[in-house]
């Protein structure tokens, strides 16, 4: 780390690790408390998801906030990971800070197709331009277009995050352990969404639940770490 000292290192990497954790907490609460029904990224079902938006105006604007308050969340952490990981890897430390807002921008779309959506239900002009049932033909497309996009991001993001752990293992900046395990997570998430879009049997649902759960598991322990221990010296 030749333009941060030690301290500062230790500094930025303890804020970036409970921006980090902030982040994925918001997520979830959201998810639990706003998205139940309505997500279509947690339900197969796109004609159900798009019945239950008709009744659903409040939690799908709360859900595009968060969306924005995610997106903002996501742009400190990948800019603080950036400049922690810079002088191991110049070239690929920008690239995945580049990848990280491509991803972030396509993911923020989600948020652009549920506010879409809370127009659709909440406009009296809908109700004289479409019965219910073009409505709900409209809310599926937007579920469609925020499922695509939060899973392309999730690639993009996944390949970005695998670049950052694998300098994480280069430098020793974090435990190997846990980069080590980073980078794996982030490859297998990467990986497996392209290839059921191509192989039908790697849709299968343990496989869902073996990446999402190696997943938070890198996430959390990488952003634990950070929020409590920052980086070491080298």
């Amino acid at each position: 780390m030749h333009d941060l000292d030690a301290i500062e290192a230790v500094a930025l990497a303890r804020r970036v690790g409970l921006a980090w954790l902030a982040m994925m907490l918001v997520g979830i609460l959201a998810a639990v408390l706003f998205g139940q029904d309505i997500d279509i990224n947690l339900s197969a079902d796109v004609e159900a998801v798009a019945v239950a938006m008709l009744d659903a105006e409040t939690r799908l604007r709360a859900l595009a906030y968060v969306g924005l308050l995610i997106f903002a969340l996501d742009l400190l952490v990948s800019l603080g990971l950036f400049l922690l990981l810079k002088s191991a890897g110049p070239l690929l430390a920008a690239w995945s800070l580049a990848a990280r807002i491509m991803a972030g921008l396509l993911s923020a779309l989600g948020a652009v197709f549920l506010m879409n959506s809370a127009e659709i239900v909440s406009r009296p002009a809908y109700t004289v331009l479409a019965d219910s049932a073009d409505r709900v033909l409209l809310n599926g497309l937007q579920a469609t277009s925020n499922y695509t996009s939060f899973h392309l991001s999730l690639v993009l993001s996944s390949a970005a995050l695998a670049g950052f752990f694998w300098l994480f293992l280069k430098s020793g900046l974090i435990p190997k352990l846990i980069a080590a395990w980073g980078l794996f997570a982030s490859l297998f998430v990467a990986s497996t969404i392209v290839l059921r879009d191509f192989i039908p049997a790697m849709g299968h649902g343990t496989i869902t639940i073996a990446f999402m759960l190696s997943n938070l598991i890198a996430l959390f322990s990488t952003s634990i770490y950070l929020a409590a221990k920052g980086v070491r010296a080298t």
